[in-house]
């Protein structure tokens, strides 16, 4: 009985409980917000089993755009969070959901986001397609908001076959300094670019005639992604297996989006006093300069593939350029409102 226990305790197992019920709470609950310490974000950093976040800064707020974990026939929406200082976040329901896309039925996964020219472009995965004769693939919504809601662009996959082996899934979008537009996507161990066409209906071949260009580093799986620092393209991904202990991030370097990359180590990967699982991440990159690394992992002691959490750690670089090993944390990153 409760009553002869240290009240300090009594405490602490209300705060599990209330925690575990946030956790839990079903996805067709209305949006919430969500504040933790307010000094800094916690690890996870949002409640409940997501994956695969997709991370954004529009104007003066972070966005997280994960996948929904859970088993592919109820992957059918969206959500997305929001937060001024990386500790308070929103919920907001169902930014994308099957019931906007005439093509997918379950499965969707991995967002990509982009804001151009007073629009947000959403680009997922949807369907888990096996062959090229399956309906599925790649595809991209719009919005006015970055909380949406979207809509199908196209009424059908923007990629909806393999070419190079690469699975149309894990798609993310990278913006060069002139101003063009690279898709990079693919899983079953295969990565590839695709040069977008400005209103993202479509691709723009290469000067060589192949739109679908094979970019796979050494050890490459799934979840790839690019940006570019002091004129150097960094391509990086995820190795190992998704319900795994040993999913892990790498990363390469190259001299053009279309590389060649030169694989050059794990960045980011299993800490058993911690998490397990750490892979299919992406990045804040803050105005003052800062880096943070937003990722999903599986918590000690969880085993359940779906049970994934969403993560933000600092990213660092040395003095030749290289990405330090990235340590995780339970505390997560202090507070860092945009100004």
């Amino acid at each position: 009985m409760t009553r002869n226990l240290p009240l300090a305790r009594i405490l602490r197992m209300l705060s599990r409980a209330a925690a575990l019920a946030i956790v839990m709470a079903p996805p067709a609950l209305a949006g919430g917000t969500w504040h933790g310490d307010p000094a800094r974000a916690g690890n996870p950093v949002i409640p409940g089993w997501y994956a695969d976040p997709e991370a954004a800064i529009f104007g003066k707020q972070y966005w997280i755009y994960p996948t929904w974990s859970d088993a592919y026939d109820r992957q059918v929406f969206i959500d997305a969070f929001s937060s001024p200082d990386l500790v308070s976040w929103t919920r907001h329901p169902h930014v994308l959901d099957v019931r906007a896309v005439s093509w997918a039925k379950r499965a969707m996964w991995a967002p990509a986001v982009v804001a151009k020219d007073g629009h947000y472009y959403l680009f997922f995965a949807a369907n888990d397609i096996q062959n090229d004769h399956q309906t599925g693939g790649i595809g991209v919504a719009l919005a006015d908001h970055p909380q949406g809601p979207f809509h199908d662009l196209l009424g059908k996959p923007l990629v909806g076959a393999f070419h190079n082996g690469a699975q149309p899934i894990d798609q993310s979008v990278f913006r060069d300094d002139d101003g063009k537009y690279y898709l990079i996507y693919g899983g079953w161990k295969h990565a590839n670019i695709a040069r977008l066409k400005d209103d993202f209906t479509g691709f723009v071949p290469f000067d060589d005639g192949t739109v679908f260009k094979e970019i796979t580093p050494e050890h490459y799986v799934e979840g790839p992604m690019m940006f570019k620092r002091d004129g150097r393209y960094y391509l990086m991904w995820s190795e190992g297996g998704w319900t795994g202990p040993d999913y892990s991030v790498a990363y390469a370097i190259g001299d053009s989006p279309t590389g060649p990359f030169k694989r050059i180590g794990k960045i980011l990967k299993q800490d058993p006093a911690i998490a397990t699982g750490a892979g299919h991440h992406s990045l804040l990159h803050t105005p003052d300069g800062r880096w943070y690394i937003v990722y999903h992992r599986r918590p000690k002691g969880e085993t359940a593939a779906n049970h994934r959490v969403v993560c933000i750690d600092r990213l660092q670089f040395d003095a030749r350029g290289f990405i330090l090993p990235v340590k995780m944390t339970r505390e997560g990153v202090a507070r860092h409102p945009l100004r």
